[in-house]
């Protein structure tokens, strides 16, 4: 007698959907994701407001919008993971790889509606991607001036977000940032070493870099503090991981004495061992002591008389910058100090920087770190500033890695179409089909630039297959967003790394490849009480055994009781013997 197949039961409320029907709700789901951010594409995009309780963002960058959307459909959560993904590979092309993507589902949902095999569409839809990946490194060129190449990527970058107007402040920014990392050898530490700060107030263009140096802003201080000397030239400067303030006692503190000798003998020990510590930062001839725990009225006062600067409570990031850019040793004791463990840097001043102060150190001997200092009118503002700069950051940074760049305005995703086109008429059945799905979906980034624009996209598209139209040589003609119509991006400065095209193709169609392959979708409804259905387990179900709570409260009652302690008190559990019992 054959076994009985086993029956999967689902909570109560479990929302499950099979077949093609959940499939192409899933690509009308992505397709909504995609619609809400397609008008921010490009350097006509717009910008999108988002209200959260207390905190309003404005921004056009694609992946901080997908991070703050909060999107629930389970599906459409992928085109978030490949964002997010493109923002941490390259930096920028978050929304062109969710508009893709999108499109490409878009494209192949017909083929689906007529009966064509998911398998198959995922099939021909991967050829097609490492057809059009390998393409873009054939046309991927190298240019001979490696400085122009990084301010063109970075004003690139620069030019579809908030601080577009600023790219000629902001571009030769990142790039002395990023090329200072690089030649030092630790471009893959970028977020370690460069920082970015934010002053509320004043223009955008009075946002500056500290190049090869550290600054940081003022911290807590104590009386005595504003007369002690704020600039040094050479500084030597001690950095501690120490607390130099005294003590307060702790709560419910008990000293037993037996005269006021006594009292006085612990009172002297304690200013002892502060003078002390004092005394051993002093000695090792530095003139900046910057300790990450607090340094008290005390210790001001102390250095003060001495002609040195104090400063405790620096953040942890920033004191770690401050060592590697001088070359000191952060130090966890007093003792033992000597000048071997000192940094040094050519200056160290205190600036005024709008409403607030600022220790920058220049001039250090580790051309390292580097910080930019980013000015605005609104707390909005200087935020969406902020991610513009990081997103140029990574750009930068990836040119320098691939040292390559392709033209941008469509002019890449034009002429990968064209090829695709060609490679599709070499192949028979519905891989044709699909080959062709591909190409006119890579035409929805220079018809959504368009669109953004205010332009014709017939009329734009029809000009650009027209200059791809001969696939023997490379095109880099694009959309021309400045005078309409078209243009050669190449020559017009507009270029991006190649690895920013190279990982939006893999991950938008490794995105719709994912989409492709699901069956079914099953939503579990979250319970309505936890503890009743923990309860039921334990206890087998109504009718059943009693539950382990019943057992205890029966032998608590029975415990309590003048009755004689004898029988069950549950199935299974009896009294024993000679412990209280019959």
């Amino acid at each position: 007698m054959g076994m009985r197949p086993g029956i999967i039961l689902l909570r109560e409320g479990t929302d499950t959907s099979q077949g093609i029907p959940q499939l192409i709700s899933n690509i009308n789901a992505c397709q909504v994701v995609a619609d809400t951010v397609k008008t921010t594409l490009g350097p006509a995009g717009r910008d999108k407001l988002i209200a959260q309780a207390n905190k309003v963002t404005i921004s056009n960058d694609g992946a901080t919008l997908m991070r703050l959307l909060e999107i629930q459909h389970p599906a459409a959560k992928t085109l978030v993971d490949i964002s997010i993904s493109q923002d941490v590979q390259v930096g920028d092309g978050t929304t062109s790889v969710v508009l893709l993507a999108a499109e490409l589902l878009s494209q192949l949902k017909s083929l689906i509606e007529e009966g064509v095999h998911p398998q198959l569409l995922g099939r021909y839809l991967q050829q097609a991607g490492r057809l059009a990946v390998e393409t873009v490194r054939q046309m991927a060129v190298q240019p001979s001036n490696p400085r122009e190449t990084l301010l063109k990527t970075a004003s690139t970058a620069l030019n579809s977000k908030l601080i577009a107007n600023h790219q000629d402040l902001f571009a030769p920014m990142v790039v002395d940032a990023v090329t200072t990392l690089h030649n030092a050898g630790a471009l893959e530490e970028m977020d370690h070493y460069i920082t970015i700060k934010q002053i509320p107030g004043g223009d955008v263009r009075q946002s500056f870099l500290v190049q090869g140096g550290v600054a940081f802003a003022k911290t807590f201080s104590y009386a005595g503090f504003e007369q002690m000397t704020k600039r040094f030239a050479p500084a030597k400067l001690l950095l501690l991981n120490v607390e130099l303030e005294l003590k307060a006692e702790k709560e419910n503190a008990e000293v037993r004495i037996s005269s006021p000798a006594d009292y006085q003998a612990i009172v002297d020990a304690e200013w002892h061992v502060i003078f002390e510590k004092l005394e051993h930062c002093v000695q090792t001839g530095a003139n900046i002591v910057l300790s990450k725990l607090p340094i008290g009225d005390l210790a001001t006062q102390y250095f003060l008389d001495r002609g040195l600067f104090c400063a405790g409570r620096v953040p942890d990031a920033d004191l770690k910058r401050v060592a590697k850019a001088t070359g000191g040793a952060i130090q966890t004791t007093t003792q033992g100090l000597s000048s071997a463990v000192l940094g040094t840097c050519g200056v160290f001043e205190e600036k005024q920087v709008g409403d607030a102060r600022f220790n920058v150190l220049t001039e250090c001997p580790v051309q390292l770190t580097s910080t930019i200092v980013l000015r605005g009118g609104t707390e909005q503002f200087i935020a969406e500033s902020e991610r513009s700069v990081h997103d140029a950051l990574e750009v930068v940074k990836r040119a320098i890695v691939s040292q390559t760049v392709v033209a941008g305005g469509g002019a890449v995703e034009m002429h990968v179409a064209s090829i695709l086109r060609q490679a599709a008429l070499k192949i028979a059945g519905k891989g044709q089909l699909i080959y062709l799905a591909f190409a006119k979906a890579l035409e929805v980034i220079p018809r959504q630039l368009c669109d953004n624009a205010g332009f014709d996209p017939t009329e734009v598209l029809a000009d650009l297959r027209r200059q791809h139209a001969n696939v023997g040589t490379v095109s880099w003609y694009g959309v021309d967003l400045t005078n309409g119509g078209t243009c050669d991006t190449m020559e017009s400065g507009v270029w991006e790394p190649s690895d920013n095209k190279i990982h939006s193709l893999d991950a938008a169609t490794e995105a719709a490849c994912v989409i492709l392959s699901i069956d079914e979708t099953v939503i579990a409804a979250p319970s309505q009480d936890p503890g009743a259905q923990a309860t039921g387990m334990m206890g087998g179900g109504g009718g059943g055994a009693p539950t382990m709570s019943n057992m205890m409260n029966t032998a608590m009652q029975t415990a309590q009781s003048n009755g004689p302690r004898s029988g069950k008190l549950a199935p299974g559990v009896s009294y024993m013997k000679g412990r209280g019992g019959g």
